[in-house]
């Protein structure tokens, strides 16, 4: 069913829970996404990265999960991730994304601003009813791509992306009207270099300074001992790309040749896709509740 992503979020938060989001690249990972928040009766986010949206196929897939979304036995929202191109984000809406992250979070701090505004006009204008999240603080890595550890262009060690500055939050939240957060605190797009080290003394102070849910990206790779505590920190939503794409990507790379010698058997290559996505979503499900 059809869900205000902030709605979603803010009556997890009241249940002591938060909301795993999942970047879907396909339809086959969006339906496993959905069926395992089906099966846990959870609420979910579904992604779409801006490269995808930014494509004729990207915008029809987009619409394929808000009508997946909307046929749901549970909330599901559909969410444009990382986007900071006006056009991208006016198709992604009208397409069907019911929010949209606007990240100026490489820009300096009154360009960031000037961005979400710039996108809560463009919205407003256009008619739509749109959440919008904002970044502050900025994410080291690529979300689209995940390297390994010896990998050139690999993601920066844990610690090393730009940290969110709590004396900024206030400030931000009032004049950007932003609904939800996306914060930095030791997070990273991608795989971490040695083990995540979050800065939970940072994220304390943030949301101390806001009432806002806060949104943690970059979760691939988090201990699940460590997620648990997101939500007594008021983080509300929880993305999730980089440990999904790769567990499926593993999955093919294993089963395709037996399923080539099973008479190119694409049927049952799917359905091992499926149970991979679905696997991890209803293990990021249940981490994330309470």
């Amino acid at each position: 069913m059809r869900a205000r992503l902030d709605t979603l979020v803010s009556a997890a938060l009241q249940q002591g829970s938060a909301v795993p989001a999942f970047t879907c690249y396909d339809f086959t990972t969006a339906l496993a996404v959905v069926g395992a928040a089906e099966a846990a009766g959870r609420g979910t986010i579904l992604l779409v990265s801006p490269s995808t949206a930014a494509t004729p196929n990207g915008l029809r897939l987009i619409a394929a999960l808000r009508g997946l979304a909307d046929g749901a036995s549970v909330p599901v929202a559909v969410q444009l991730d990382h986007a900071s191109d006006l056009g991208v984000i006016a198709g992604a809406v009208a397409a069907g994304a019911d929010s949209v992250l606007v990240d100026g979070s490489s820009l300096p701090y009154e360009d960031n601003i000037a961005l979400v505004l710039a996108a809560r006009a463009l919205l407003d204008t256009a008619g739509t009813d749109t959440v919008i999240e904002a970044e502050l603080g900025g994410l080291a890595g690529d979300e689209d791509r995940a390297f390994g550890s010896d990998a050139a262009g690999s993601a920066p060690a844990a610690g090393t992306a730009g940290l969110t500055d709590s004396a900024q939050v206030e400030d931000f939240v009032a004049r950007t009207g932003a609904q939800l957060l996306a914060v930095a605190v030791g997070n990273v797009h991608g795989k971490y270099h040695g083990e995540p080290e979050l800065r939970w003394d940072v994220l304390q102070d943030i949301a101390v300074r806001t009432r806002l849910p806060l949104v943690l990206h970059g979760a691939s790779g988090i201990p699940a001992s460590e997620l648990v505590k997101a939500a007594a920190m008021n983080v509300g939503k929880v993305n999730f790309n980089t440990e999904l794409r790769t567990g499926v990507l593993e999955t093919l790379d294993a089963r395709t040749a037996a399923h080539r010698r099973d008479g190119e058997n694409l049927q049952g290559l799917l359905a091992e896709w499926d149970v991979s996505a679905r696997a991890f979503a209803a293990t990021a499900l249940a981490t994330l509740s309470r």
